[in-house]
């Protein structure tokens, strides 16, 4: 059963190159940019500064991760004696489903590790920085597709050693609920039931439904309503009709999806699409 591959064929994502090089100045970034930002410092002092927070000292190779679109600047630490600029490689992320996909709002602000804390990356991370500071034939092309595989390693390494607490990612890093949450993720039409849920994760119906709202924070019934809703509005923005959307995603009419969109985001579905235009 595999965890990631239903999650990332519905919400996957699309790199863009922005930046690869020395950084000799600063480097802002607004929100009205709404894209996912990877940021990739291979040497030297960099300064990150998360609007409207205090500016953050990194020192080392490091990965940052922001999974939504934020204001921060990035900058070389100027003034500190003895620092490098840094060389750095970024790329904006776009993800199928917008910006409120299940896959970035389970995640935190902000994702900052030093490299030498994720050495299931290594081989990849060399690769890219190789592509980045040579001249290739293809070079952006390849290092799009090297970026997007860094993200999904990343989830890979997030999930293994548990980085996110609650919501959907702990729910996917918990060995017995994985079981439930991808058994939705991959039906979600059928009409899941707790009990059918917890024989899957091969425990008890009282033990799984409290240990499920705990970790992942709400209960399974509206976990997967969350999850069709999320699905309807990707469909939605591919322009498939709520008719053809109801029976998808398991409702018995566009009527009943209606009223369950309503409830969870405030609007209908043709509301919905327009605020997004």
């Amino acid at each position: 059963m595999d965890r990631l591959s239903t999650l990332l064929a519905q919400f996957g994502m699309h790199a863009t190159t922005i930046f690869a090089g020395v950084l000799g100045s600063e480097l802002r970034f607004d929100a009205a940019d709404r894209t996912a930002k990877l940021h990739l410092l291979r040497s030297g002092e960099l300064l990150f500064q998360p609007d409207p927070q205090k500016p953050l000292l990194i020192t080392e190779p490091s990965l940052l991760f922001i999974p939504r679109p934020c204001c921060h600047r990035l900058g070389p630490a100027v003034g500190l004696q003895g620092a490098q600029h840094p060389q750095l490689v970024s790329a904006a992320l776009s993800f199928d489903g917008g910006l409120d996909n299940p896959l970035t709002t389970a995640l935190p602000a902000y994702v900052l590790m030093p490299l030498a804390d994720i050495a299931m990356l290594s081989g990849n991370l060399d690769w890219l920085f190789d592509e980045a500071f040579a001249q290739h034939c293809g070079k952006n092309a390849v290092l799009n597709r090297l970026f997007e595989l860094v993200v999904i390693q990343l989830l890979r390494y997030m999930m293994a050693n548990r980085s996110v607490s609650t919501g959907m990612m702990a729910g996917l890093a918990d060995v017995r609920l994985s079981k439930a949450v991808t058994l939705m993720h991959d039906q979600p039409a059928r009409a899941w039931s707790v009990a059918e849920l917890a024989s899957a994760a091969s425990m008890s119906r009282a033990s799984f439904a409290a240990k499920f709202h705990k970790v992942v924070g709400i209960t399974p019934a509206e976990y997967l309503v969350s999850w069709r809703v999320s699905l309807t509005q990707k469909l939605l923005r591919e322009g498939r009709p709520v008719a053809l959307i109801a029976d998808e995603v398991g409702y018995e009419s566009p009527s009943a999806l209606a009223r369950t969109f309503r409830r969870k985001t405030g609007s209908s579905p043709r509301e919905w699409l327009q605020l997004q235009q």
